[in-house]
């Protein structure tokens, strides 16, 4: 466990927002150290489809929790906090700022507050569960969970099986939807002094944006990326599963044309960002900033400087 109410700038917000740009400019000012947020950039070999960032754009800014797993592992959000205070506790060995910059927000809220207490897996609730998401699908369970959990289910893809079912599983076990035990969970005790900005942009803008660089990841090699990735670890890890690494997986295992393939990128992409919103948009105490420029400005600087006291 970290010391209680250690500072940490997170910097966080929906895909395509320029957070870790920002985040590596708020490093180079304060003398601090990258911590990833993000659930595809941990795994190795997942590099231009999570726009995992290069060592040139680093520029030399240290960047931990970036190809710390291998595809065929499993991480969760306990797991991950895990790994962040053991890299923020180096970082402040270091006298440096842990800033953590990412857009998976169940990750930075367990690592900011800890998760909600739910009681341990049914063995037969899941296994019914399971069982229907296979015979039904997961869209079916996904409707079934529009119905009793609106919050968890706008933040989970109709298509994530896993996630869906654990939300059921959890109001079928105590009859309370797990997104507002979440919510009430989130205004608990923080486990660290967290300055919590999230970055964000005019939507208009976001989707050109976002449409850019869906066709600058093609360009530079996603395909054979993915591919390569097949070849390696086969078609049923994780991490495929993830916003337009399953998009591409579809060009190349059921011959989606490209044209198509592109399209549903930018599709997904879109609503991927829109729940991200809609998660932050929950968390306590977050400030958010429609441009980079807001949080790199002189005075913008200046209260970050004061509010964690670096």
């Amino acid at each position: 466990m970290p010391e209680k109410l250690q500072p940490l700038l997170v910097i966080a917000g929906p895909t395509a927002t320029g957070k870790t740009a920002t985040a590596i400019e708020l490093a180079r000012h304060f003398d601090g150290e990258l911590v990833g947020a993000d659930s595809v950039q941990v795994y190795r070999g997942f590099d231009i489809g999570s726009a995992k960032p290069t060592p040139d754009e680093l520029g030399g800014v240290a960047h931990h929790l970036l190809d710390v797993l291998d595809p065929d592992q499993s991480v969760d959000a306990v797991a991950y906090a895990n790994l962040a205070d053991d890299a923020i506790r180096a970082v402040r060995d270091r006298a440096r700022l842990p800033v953590v910059v990412g857009g998976t927000g169940l990750w930075i809220r367990a690592l900011i507050r800890g998760l909600v207490d739910v009681p341990p897996v049914d063995p037969d609730v899941r296994h019914r569960l399971e069982k229907a998401a296979a015979t039904e699908g997961a869209t079916e369970l996904h409707a079934r969970l529009v119905e009793v959990d609106p919050i968890s289910a706008d933040a989970v893809h109709p298509n994530d099986a896993l996630r869906i079912v654990r939300a059921l599983e959890v109001y079928e076990q105590t009859g309370t939807p797990l997104g507002t035990l979440r919510a009430e969970h989130a205004l608990g005790e923080p486990r660290y002094r967290a300055l919590f900005i999230v970055l964000d942009m005019d939507r208009e803008e976001h989707a050109a944006v976002i449409e850019d660089r869906a066709q600058r990841m093609i360009a530079n090699g996603w395909i054979d990326e993915v591919r390569s990735l097949r070849t390696r670890w086969g078609d049923d890890i994780r991490p495929f599963g993830s916003v337009g690494y399953r998009e591409v997986l579809a060009h190349l295992r059921d011959e989606v044309p490209l044209e198509e393939t592109v399209r549903r990128i930018r599709k997904s992409t879109r609503i991927y960002a829109r729940r991200q919103r809609t998660w932050f948009k929950g968390e306590p105490g977050v400030s958010w900033r429609s441009e980079s420029s807001d949080v790199l400005g002189p005075s913008s600087l200046a209260r970050i400087a004061e509010e964690l006291r670096v």
